[in-house]
């Protein structure tokens, strides 16, 4: 797979499209191995399918009537086809039809033998639908039963990052087809049934989990290198107001003179509030 990040301009060059290119790189690793390759009128060309074809990979698909190489009368839609109606056009092994259902479907293949040119209806007006049609519905639709099916369950909301859209997408598709493969084994089960069954083995995997260990909450505590004079004693020191001056007991160790009117209550020393209380009962310098 490759992800389309819009306009590729570098992938392309002067008789190359972006489309083709990406179509070509595909599929470089089935070539020579006789792959059928189903797609829609987007990628399809005839360049395309004339490459491919070198590589023993056939196409088939819808394609738009203005495509390069197309006949002209397709180019300019010169039909005027009434239901059941068809036209085909052929060079060597491609094969080119417009047929008329409620509308006209375009058509290009190099898989199937051309057919017959006419108006086919049934009994009750019905257009009667060719084969190579028949066995395009096939197996596109194998491709939009997928994304139907992806979609009724999608894991994706709505989101403004295209990465978080294109992760979930990849995830509903690895379920979508891991119930393929378990259908594929005979398992009876619908794809409802079988993404509640995923969800409940999913859950009960989670509860068998180790619990996880419970991170604090709030701010993580300053944690001091010495041990606490305060904590060691477990005594309350606290401070409070003197009534008279005192000389603060740390300042005034290294000879200078500060008086204070703040004391420590268990203590009974003067200490300035500012870094020398919590100084005075953490340093063992003062005790």
């Amino acid at each position: 797979m490759k992800v389309y990040l819009g306009k590729d301009r570098t992938r392309a060059s002067q008789d190359v499209t972006a489309t083709h290119a990406t179509v070509r790189d595909l599929c470089r690793r089935i070539e020579g191995v006789g792959h059928k390759l189903y797609m829609d009128n987007f990628f399809s060309s005839l360049d395309l399918f004339d490459e491919l074809m070198t590589k023993n990979i056939t196409c088939c698909g819808t394609v738009r009537p203005n495509r390069k190489g197309l006949p002209d009368d397709f180019r300019r839609r010169q039909f005027r086809l009434k239901k059941g109606d068809i036209r085909v056009r052929v060079r060597q092994n491609l094969t080119a039809l417009v047929w008329k259902d409620k509308r006209d479907v375009y058509m290009l293949t190099n898989m199937h033998s051309p057919p017959a040119e006419g108006s086919f209806c049934d009994e009750h007006g019905n257009a009667i639908k060719p084969a190579i049609v028949a066995n395009y519905n096939k197996h596109m639709g194998y491709v939009d039963k997928a994304d139907t099916m992806a979609n009724i369950y999608s894991i994706c909301g709505r989101t403004w990052k295209w990465t978080n859209k294109l992760f979930f997408h990849l995830l509903d598709l690895t379920i979508l087809n891991s119930y393929i493969l378990l259908s594929s084994c005979g398992a009876k089960l619908s794809h409802r049934e079988f993404r509640l069954a995923l969800v409940r083995n999913m859950l009960e995997h989670a509860g068998r989990a180790p619990p996880r260990p419970q991170r604090p909450r709030g701010r993580t505590p300053a944690v001091s290198s010495g041990s606490f004079r305060i904590e060691e004693s477990k005594q309350e020191h606290w401070s409070t107001s003197s009534t008279s001056k005192l000389r603060c007991r740390v300042c005034s160790t290294p000879g200078k003179r500060r008086t204070v009117r703040i004391k420590c209550v268990k203590c009974d020393v003067g200490l300035c509030i500012s870094g020398c209380f919590q100084d005075f009962h953490t340093k063992p310098t003062f005790r």
